[in-house]
């Protein structure tokens, strides 16, 4: 349960806020996918210049997140989210303006807010949830992967009869209404950010073996992820699916991402050790990509099992972050140690893997490097995944 002093009534509107945030954490992002051939048209712009459309907001996950346990110190918790949600709006606004200067610096900004939230959720959970921690992670979960999933499936029809700027700008939803709920966890609330000593443990993070496992694990889950994010609709096609069911599989990978929030939650609060869980999920990252490479017309089969996959690695890795901590300031340290690294990986994963495919001409090399991750996340599961606590 929520914090003692917390009335009903405001840990209802906490988790209200909370899930409403989470579903501004994905969608602005990867509802922009489907459109990346129009845009690329449009606009006139190369594969490099596409590419940086899904590289520059990864890139700012990775350099922000480090940097927000300070902005919490001075802000509160609550403050930064409100200002990370603010940033939100503000860039989809500017990425709607029709312009590729505009596209691109909304993409940074949306990319800013999203780092803050991202790194933010966590340690409001450990704070006020800790006796049901992994089941919120769950649910927040799910809500992002909904949300996500309507973007993606909604996006393409909405720009062929309004366009892409306007299609784009329709995201603005999901920003707008979190920040019109979160204002009511700003009213008469004092700061209560990280102390000085606590941010002590912002570098001492980095030196923790059991940090770097949790943050590898993460990290991998989320670079495979984004690579099939980014190049999963053009794999398809080249696989001889249309546009359109390739925009409708590229969203069922949303949805099944989201699914495991059902249940992942409640199965992970079952036990204190959780190696057989990460490698669990690692292992179906692995079938899907044996399976996209071998059997590309069963790509329904092999996307819901990526998904399902990577949904529960990062609910696991989440939940982790909050059940391995000591303290909620020990908690955001880590968050932001594993989302800065997690996000460097994933900002390299695109476009390296869109280089292999394009010098070896299929996409077979991309989906054998991905599948040696896998393997790697799923030993890096094995060590995370041990009952036992971080040194303070």
């Amino acid at each position: 349960m929520a914090s003692p002093a917390m009335t009903h009534h405001s840990k209802k509107s906490l988790i209200i806020g909370i899930l409403l945030v989470a579903t501004t954490l994905r969608a602005p992002f990867t509802g922009l996918a489907p459109l990346l051939a129009t845009l690329g048209q449009t606009l006139d712009l190369d594969t490099m210049q596409v590419g940086l459309l899904t590289t520059l907001p990864l890139l700012a996950f990775a350099l922000l997140s480090p940097l927000v346990p300070y902005l919490t110190r001075y802000l509160g918790l609550e403050r930064s989210v409100a200002v990370a949600l603010v940033a939100i709006c503000l860039g989809v606004v500017l990425r709607a303006r029709g312009t590729a200067t505009f596209l691109y610096l909304g993409t940074v900004i949306i990319g800013a807010g999203i780092a803050v939230g991202n790194v933010i959720l966590p340690s409001l959970l450990k704070r006020d949830f800790v006796s049901i921690l992994p089941k919120m992670t769950g649910a927040y979960s799910l809500t992002m992967g909904i949300s996500a999933a309507l973007a993606s499936v909604l996006v393409v029809p909405l720009a062929t009869h309004l366009g892409w700027a306007q299609a784009s700008l329709s995201l603005l939803i999901f920003p707008l209404i979190a920040l019109i709920a979160w204002a009511q966890q700003l009213k008469g609330r004092a700061v209560t950010g990280l102390s000085r000593p606590a941010m002590s443990s912002n570098a001492r993070i980095w030196r923790s073996s059991l940090a770097w496992q949790i943050t590898l694990y993460l990290g991998l889950n989320s670079l495979i992820y984004y690579v099939l994010v980014s190049w999963l609709p053009a794999l398809l096609v080249d696989s001889g699916f249309s546009a359109t069911e390739a925009g409708s599989l590229h969203g069922l990978l949303q949805l099944a991402t989201a699914l495991p929030g059902l249940v992942i939650g409640a199965v992970i609060a079952r036990y204190r050790d959780q190696r057989w869980l990460a490698m669990a999920m690692a292992s179906l990252w692995g079938v899907s990509l044996v399976g996209l490479w071998g059997m590309p017309s069963w790509a329904i089969v092999w996307v819901s099992f990526a998904g399902i996959g990577s949904g529960a690695a990062m609910i696991l890795g989440l939940s982790l972050i909050g059940l391995r901590s000591r303290s909620a300031h020990q908690a955001v340290a880590l968050s932001g140690m594993a989302q800065a690294v997690g996000y460097l990986l994933a900002a390299v994963g695109p476009a390296a893997m869109g280089t292999l495919h394009q010098q070896s001409g299929s996409w077979h090399l991309p989906l054998l490097f991905c599948l040696i991750l896998a393997v790697v996340m799923m030993v890096m599961g094995l060590l995370a995944g041990k009952n036992r606590l971080m040194e303070e």
